[in-house]
């Protein structure tokens, strides 16, 4: 984690969202001609956007805003907000904290209504077509350099074609997110790159028992990450939060958390370490011995594999599966539980360890940290600290935040500050 983005300051997004919304317009990305197509030499400045993501697309609607007089193209290789549209398990967080068209959640986690990401895609979409932003979309931006006069001399093109067209802009905004072609462009005008590493990624976890019970969630469990490798700072790689069972392992905000928190000690350990999950983080040890002899007094004639303490807020087949763990058979009864079973069942559900042995396999890292330091630019301009005129915002910059919106949050707060 390079910054802490525990605490957005504003959300200019929310806004944007509720009043689009309502005007319940559509609008498509299409290729458009290029701005040298037009015919006839337009002396107005250009702000030349590369990159078509949350923090390109909002950044030229924010200036496109500011100064109507300004020309905006935004560039972009593959489909706009792709990134936007998968975000939130495809509901998107556009941010963690006024307005009826959102949906705050428990854990501060805010939401489209509809509890569709395309609301937000459209959202964006429409008001780039009503502020007038030209959107560029199938070709790249192959170089960018500076002309005596200060201003940007950009090759815009298709990376299979050999034709290109060089336009002049007065104002660049490298927007392009975990892209290598937004890093060499950032070293061309002199910028350092902060080596680049998954975050926000589900961990793969050594366990046929466990892999079999894919689709169980968990509302709450505290987990612990320890790895192969010490780190100097333990205290984020515990935390507490839902916990998802897949077909390779463990995912769910928690994990995604201890992902972010522990991006580069990860890398360094190769991905692998062990997790330690109190799956009754409200219910201390002595308490969940206590219940489960109680239970055995009140059950006794019942098979342990049928019967268990409606406490500890489990379903059957991870019971069953803690049962497996500990050793005890399905058909015994729970007369027949010793007090030490007892509490080796309770040491499970408080101290369930897990072999990590590396990342979601489907390459399903949805944050990259890494990036143009910070000190690299303003933070009040998100001006480029080396070259007039350049700016970035974005997963470009070495920021990454922890899952819940906090990402989404930071990219549209570094567009419109770069936008101002």
């Amino acid at each position: 984690m390079s910054l802490n983005l525990a605490n957005p300051v504003w959300v200019p997004v929310k806004a944007l969202l509720c009043r689009t919304i309502r005007r319940r317009r559509i609008f498509t990305a299409t290729a458009i001609t290029s701005l040298a197509d037009k015919g006839e030499k337009d002396e107005s400045e250009l702000l030349v956007v590369v990159g078509g993501g949350a923090a390109g697309v909002y950044g030229a609607i924010r200036a496109k805003t500011l100064s109507p007089d300004l020309r905006v193209l935004v560039i972009e290789k593959g489909s706009f907000l792709s990134k936007v549209k998968i975000s939130g398990g495809g509901r998107c967080n556009v941010t963690n904290g006024h307005c009826n068209d959102t949906i705050t959640e428990d854990d501060g986690r805010v939401f489209p209504v509809s509890d569709n990401s395309l609301s937000v895609v459209d959202c964006l979409l429409n008001e780039a077509n009503i502020r007038g932003v030209r959107l560029e979309r199938g070709k790249s931006v192959l170089a960018a350099s500076i002309k005596p006069d200060g201003k940007f001399l950009v090759k815009v093109g298709k990376q299979s074609a050999d034709t290109s067209e060089s336009i002049e802009a007065t104002y660049l905004l490298i927007a392009t997110g975990s892209s290598q072609k937004g890093h060499s462009l950032a070293t061309k005008f002199g910028h350092s790159i902060v080596d680049p590493v998954p975050s926000l990624f589900t961990f793969k976890i050594n366990d046929p028992l466990l892999t079999e019970l894919a689709g169980i969630s968990f509302s709450k469990v505290q987990a612990k990450l320890k790895l192969d490798n010490p780190c100097p700072d333990l205290s984020n790689l515990v935390q507490i939060g839902p916990m998802l069972v897949t077909h390779w392992g463990l995912s769910g905000p928690v994990i995604l958390r201890l992902s972010a928190w522990g991006a580069r000690y990860l890398f360094s350990s190769k991905y692998k370490g062990h997790l330690i999950v109190d799956f009754i983080p409200d219910i201390n040890i002595e308490t969940a011995k206590s219940v489960l002899k109680e239970h055995k007094l009140q059950f006794s004639k019942h098979k342990v594999s049928n019967s268990y303490p409606p406490q500890f807020g489990l379903v059957n087949r991870f019971w069953r599966y803690i049962l497996d763990r500990e050793g005890s058979s399905k058909d015994t009864l729970w007369a027949s539980l010793s007090n030490n079973s007892l509490s080796s069942i309770s040491d499970l559900l408080k101290h369930c360890t897990f072999q990590v042995t590396g990342k979601g396999q489907y390459k399903d890292e949805f944050v990259t940290a890494g990036g143009v330091p910070l000190s690299e630019v303003s933070l009040k301009t998100m001006e480029s600290k080396l070259v007039p005129n350049l700016f970035f915002a974005g997963e470009v910059l070495n920021v990454d935040g922890v899952t819940g919106g906090f990402n989404f949050q930071v990219v549209i707060s570094q567009a419109q500050t770069s936008a101002n």
